[in-house]
């Protein structure tokens, strides 16, 4: 295996794109799939938090397994997980204060915060467990959701209520963060506490494929595997919807499972493409280049959109107004806002890669 699977940071970027295109529109007005799913369903949108997690999980097994294999100390290892974590953690905590800082109601969870725990959770399965093991604890964690969702009751409601802000998740969050959650919603955090489970699951599914990525067989027959596993993961996906909702704000099994299986599948066409028939060239290089620096180009686009969001009217919609929206009807002028958003935070990506800078920790 070489040192990097292109066709991983390939996919990576072409995620992080996604984040930079469905964070940033320029006004209220936005394409329907660009947008999150009100409450049940999926979007597009509702793809890109999912696949990172599931990114994270193969390049875990893909790093770590090599590295176990060269005779690493398991501990060791777990100890800089926990490192990378707390620095992931506290990077999401920096994010959500700045530029003002309000300690006393900054929000403690959140995409970076979530990420460091579902890491560091996922890593420390697969660091003491073997393939057996990491299949049993996705089943789990899946399962004690599930029964914690639609069994454990919630005062003043009872159990098995699923509506926003009115179910055990959103219970929970009041009680553990209260003061200290998104500002959209106020009463209960869609990166929230109980709803972390099934997102552990989601980066142990990558897990899972990166030991088919690692299989030696040739690579359409590893790609097959891939391929045709998450098929399978969101035919299942599909069914359970039909007891538990698909539902991105609350991560239910069943969109846990269904996502893993849609980035299996296509994770398992990139791998195809680029891997093995080497149709590699100008379309992938760009996003290659996207990828190999995502949590740089994350830091990046949270820090450049909370300065752009300062003032009254803000930068960011002075620059619309006056640049984008003559151009087209709101909603493409917003789309065109974007799409110049991704543009932007590519040349940065390129700049880096051009001299060799690479954010690692």
């Amino acid at each position: 295996m070489r040192e990097r699977l292109e066709s991983l940071d390939v996919f990576r970027g072409i995620t992080i794109a996604s984040m930079m295109l469905v964070n940033n529109p320029g006004g209220a007005a936005v394409y329907p799939q660009l947008d999150h799913a009100e409450w049940n369903g999926w979007t597009f949108t509702d793809t890109v938090f999912p696949f990172f997690l599931w990114i994270v999980g193969v390049a875990m097994t893909l790093s770590f397994a090599k590295r176990r294999e060269r005779g690493e100390d398991r501990g060791r290892l777990w100890l800089h997980t926990l490192r990378r974590a707390a620095i992931l953690y506290a990077i999401g905590l920096f994010l959500a204060g700045f530029p003002y800082f309000h300690l006393d109601r900054i929000r403690l969870v959140g995409v970076l915060p979530r990420i460091a725990i579902c890491y560091f959770v996922a890593a420390t399965i697969f660091l003491f467990t073997r393939v057996r093991g990491q299949v049993v604890a996705t089943v789990f964690l899946l399962i004690a959701y599930w029964m914690l969702m639609t069994l454990a009751p919630v005062p003043g409601l009872g159990p098995g209520h699923l509506e926003k802000g009115q179910n055990f998740s959103a219970y929970v969050d009041s009680l553990a963060l209260s003061g200290h959650m998104w500002w959209h919603t106020k009463t209960w955090d869609p990166e929230g506490t109980v709803s972390t489970l099934p997102a552990i699951a989601t980066t142990l599914f990558g897990i899972l494929a990166g030991h088919l990525v690692r299989l030696r067989r040739d690579i359409a027959e590893r790609a097959a595997w891939i391929f045709s596993t998450g098929a399978a993961l969101m035919f299942v996906g599909l069914a359970m919807s039909a007891w538990l909702p698909i539902n991105k704000s609350i991560w239910t099994s069943s969109y846990s499972v269904f996502m893993a299986g849609l980035a299996n599948v296509e994770f398992g066409v990139i791998f195809w493409l680029l891997d093995g028939r080497g149709w590699k060239g100008w379309w992938s290089r760009p996003f290659a280049i996207y990828g190999m620096n995502a949590i740089a180009m994350f830091i990046a686009a949270g820090v450049v959109g909370r300065l752009l969001g300062l003032g009254d009217p803000s930068f960011q919609q002075a620059m619309f107004r006056s640049a984008f929206a003559p151009l087209a009807s709101p909603v493409n002028a917003s789309l065109l806002y974007a799409v110049a958003n991704v543009v932007f935070f590519y040349l940065i990506a390129w700049l880096m890669y051009r001299r060799g800078w690479f954010l690692r920790f």
